[in-house]
């Protein structure tokens, strides 16, 4: 659908829902890791791309104003593409997404994903207590201590928090050098690439609240993370294989 720019419900008739395959992937509202794509509707700019919902009484709500959970009954789940100008009610338009920007995007999503796995690898050695394994079956230091995660164009920035939580979990920080990580994460980062391993994303279906999962064939097993972005098909592929760490104290 395409929508002018605005946070409040929009009134009934004013959306129509559509097959994700036939849009510009929108922005998750729960997890906001990756952006919109680019591109035009109808000939015209696409200036964002939302989640958007509808209930059952016809009003529609946009992105993080959204107050249903993510696949709750009783509301339509759409893909919004917001424009300066809005298109006619009922006029069916073309959709062409910008390639570049979104094989940027690929690239920058899967080496989040390639980046997290060999950051778990790393820290292995670091739990003291039994911790929920990744797909690899070392322990999940990503998902235990995420705080958000950012894709951008061939990269991605991912803030990890380590608390007293963390502590509890069984994981210890003491000593931990950030230079010596990071070379690690890109020693492991580099075989990966070099592997050319095949990626793919299984989607069940074309709703857009069905569970998508990424998955890598890489030589050390099946490794496979849930996510509703877009990926290069191959390891091989991802231009870049350097991380960085750095530590920083809360305020």
């Amino acid at each position: 659908m395409a929508a002018p720019r605005s946070s409040r419900p929009c009134r009934r008739g004013a959306a129509r829902p559509r097959r994700l395959r036939d849009a510009v992937p929108p922005l998750d509202h729960t997890w906001p890791d990756q952006p919109a794509d680019r591109g035009t509707i109808g000939g015209l700019p696409v200036v964002d791309c939302l989640t958007g919902a509808r209930s059952e009484t016809g009003e529609i709500f946009l992105g993080p104003d959204i107050p249903a959970r993510r696949g709750a009954e009783g509301w339509d789940w759409l893909v919004v593409h917001v424009t300066e100008t809005p298109l006619p009610v009922g006029t069916e338009v073309g959709l062409d997404v910008d390639a570049g920007f979104r094989a940027a995007l690929c690239a920058g999503h899967t080496g989040c994903h390639l980046a997290a796995l060999a950051l778990n690898a790393a820290l292995a050695d670091r739990w003291r207590k039994e911790a929920r394994p990744d797909s690899l079956g070392r322990p999940d230091f990503d998902q235990a201590a995420i705080t958000s995660s950012r894709i951008t164009p061939h990269g991605s920035v991912d803030v990890y928090r380590l608390g007293k939580s963390l502590r509890k979990k069984g994981f210890s920080a003491e000593d931990l050098d950030p230079g010596k990580l990071a070379r690690q994460v890109n020693d492991q980062l580099a075989a990966w690439v070099a592997a050319d391993a095949p990626v793919r994303v299984e989607v069940p279906g074309p709703e857009l609240t069905a569970r998508r999962t990424w998955h890598c064939s890489l030589p050390e097993g099946e490794a496979s993370i849930p996510c509703g972005g877009t990926h290069v098909s191959r390891t091989g592929s991802w231009p870049g294989s350097s991380s960085s760490c750095r530590s920083t104290t809360p305020r």
